[in-house]
Formats: C-alpha cells, structure tokens, sequence
C-alpha cells in the first residue's frame, strides 16, 4: 500500500500565497532584475514516503485459555433445599502461586449464601435480612467459621458450589458450602458457619423470633455439618509456643460492609498479616476454625498475635504440617472483653508428598 504524493500548490495566479500571506515577486536583487516564473516555488512541498504494510503474527498453536460466557446467578436443586452456583477463578483471586487466596474463598462463602436468600425470595435488605427481621431491626452476625481446604482452586477454574442451611440450636443458623471441581466432581473445600442474630441499633445479640423462624425453616435442610466440630482450646502456654505480633492495624473504609462493621472476611486478612513468611512460602492452608468475640468498628486499632505450636529452638520445624493459633484484640486493653476472634489453623507443606 502505498501513500499518494502531496504536493501543495497556489490556488490562483494573485499575489495572495495559499497560506493568505501577501507574497510579492522580488523585481531586483542587487540591481539585477530578477524573476520567479513559478510560483510553487515559494511555498512548501510535502511529499510522504511508501508505507509497506505491516505483517501481526499470530501463533496459532497457543492455547488460549477459554472465556465464559454465561453468567452463572446459580438455580435450586434437591428439591428447592440446595442452593447451586458455578464461579469462575479470576486472574485477581489468586495468589503467587496461582492459587485462590483464604480471603477469596471467604468471599465466595458469603456471596453464595447471600445468592441463595435471594433465590428464595427472602432476602429483603442488609447482609441476609429477611423481612420479618428488618421489621424488628435485626441483622446477621457471624459467631464461628470452620473449613477444610483439600485442594485450593486454581486461575482458571470453574467451580461448582453448593450451599444449603440448617437450624443451629434454638437462636443460630447454621451454613454449609461445599466446593466441588466442575468438571471432575471432586471435593475441593467444605465449610460451615453459624449465624446468630444482633440488633441493629443496641448492637446486642437478640433471640431467634418465631416470625423469622416461620420465613426460614421450610428452606432448612436438616443435615449434619459438612465439618466436624471444634472447639478452640488454647494450648498452654510454653517455650514451644512462639508469639508473632503485628500492631496498629485500623480498619478502611472499604473494609466496613453495610451492616456498619467490619466485614469478616477482612479478619482473615489481619489473621495473615502476623503469620510468618516462612509459614507463607513453603506451606498451604488446610484447615481454619475461627470464633467471632466481637464487632470491629471503623475506628477500632487491632492488634494480631500468631502463635506457631512445634517449633525447634524458635524455628518452624521443617515437617509435614504446622498448626498455628490466632488472636486478633484491640489494642487498648488486650483483656480477654477486648478479643474481636480468635483462631486455629493447620498448615501443610507445599512438598510434600499428597
């Protein structure tokens, strides 16, 4: 392909050039008569040069991974109790190692549940409220968290989720998820969670009311948790048990979700935030019981303690697995009324042998 010459010329044979400047013909240079006969002389000649034109080479051989096109909202299954939803790992969910992060799942746990309320047609406002509960200003709030990781997801994958809920005794609620590989069925992670009740403007957990319970417990599926229950003891304290503190973390607003608090999730970024790098590189999380004390507010100072169980002299023993305790409180105080959570996870070593 090539680009036609240009050429700028005048316009008329008038004294006026082109660019509407009054241009006069030189009569004498140095008393010797002069002449321009043409007059394109005096203005400017642009010329382009040939542009071949440019070859994208495409390697075809390269897979790409593919997109998804369908945005899965999820559906009712096993007899309108389970409620089921694909979800697709995106390249911001994982981590360095390509594989989804704890906050990610958290994420998915709670959206999921929310979906599932939804579906129903119960979900009226806030994090879950039903309209029953809205009329009596109460909200959901997270008591205890428990989850098993057998294999992370990866960037990539399509992962299918189902969720179901149960009753919790006589004023909690209880969640289960279960995370399968879409396209194999296994079992990637199984979590449960318990929900009490707290009322909006008292900040005060509240008894289960018979209305919200009459909306809820035609949805309940009556099954035993996916997670066997524990319950946090703590280890006694001794030279085995070495402490890991990061101080002064405060809250974002971008961390407080619309129930005015900080979002739970954001906890386990804070649990993180004192867990050794060592610990991080060379290991994966399997397993995480956490126990919610109490709300953070936006103006709250946090402090987290880890405490790594096993170690040799100080060190992370080079072993197959390290379990790990955690704590997060508020700065001020650090009595056992100033704890926000605390935790218990198991770490496994990244190689060995599965």
């Amino acid at each position: 392909m090539y680009v036609h010459d240009i050429i700028i010329r005048a316009a008329s044979s008038s004294s006026s050039s082109f660019w509407g400047l009054d241009v006069k013909d030189p009569t004498k240079v140095n008393a010797t008569r002069v002449g321009i006969k043409d007059r394109s002389m005096l203005l400017p000649t642009i010329r382009t040069i040939p542009v071949k034109p440019m070859m994208v080479m495409i390697n075809h051989k390269k897979t790409l991974p593919k997109p998804v096109s369908d945005l899965d909202l999820g559906r009712m299954v096993n007899d309108g109790l389970v409620f089921r939803q694909n979800i697709y790992i995106r390249s911001y969910e994982v981590g360095p190692d390509q594989t989804t992060s704890i906050e990610t799942i958290m994420n998915h746990l709670q959206e999921t549940a929310l979906n599932h309320l939804k579906t129903i047609g119960i979900l009226q406002d806030g994090f879950g409220s039903t309209p029953e509960m809205c009329k009596k200003n109460l909200i959901w709030v997270m008591t205890k968290m428990q989850l098993v990781v057998d294999r992370s997801p990866a960037w990539g994958d399509v992962v299918q989720v189902d969720t179901w809920k149960a009753a919790s005794g006589k004023n909690g609620m209880r969640c289960n998820w279960m995370f399968r590989d879409s396209k194999t069925g296994a079992v990637l992670i199984r979590a449960s969670s318990i929900w009490v009740m707290m009322n909006k403007e008292t900040r005060r957990l509240f008894k289960f009311p018979c209305e919200v319970r009459a909306e809820l417990e035609q949805y309940f599926l009556d099954t035993p948790p996916v997670v066997k229950q524990d319950t946090i003891k703590w280890s006694k304290q001794d030279e085995n048990i070495v402490d890991h503190v990061r101080n002064g973390l405060t809250p974002r607003w971008s961390d407080l979700d619309i129930n005015q608090h900080v979002n739970n999730v954001k906890y386990i970024g804070w649990i993180l935030e004192s867990v050794p790098v060592t610990i991080m590189e060379n290991y994966e999380l399997t397993s995480m019981t956490l126990e919610y004390c109490r709300e953070c507010r936006k103006d709250n100072v946090v402090q987290s303690r880890t405490f790594v169980i096993g170690t040799d002299n100080g060190e992370i023993a080079n072993r197959d697995h390290v379990d790990c305790e955690h704590l997060l409180q508020l700065e001020v105080g650090g009595g056992s009324g100033d704890r926000i959570m605390k935790g218990r996870s198991r770490w496994r070593s990244k190689y060995a042998e599965k």
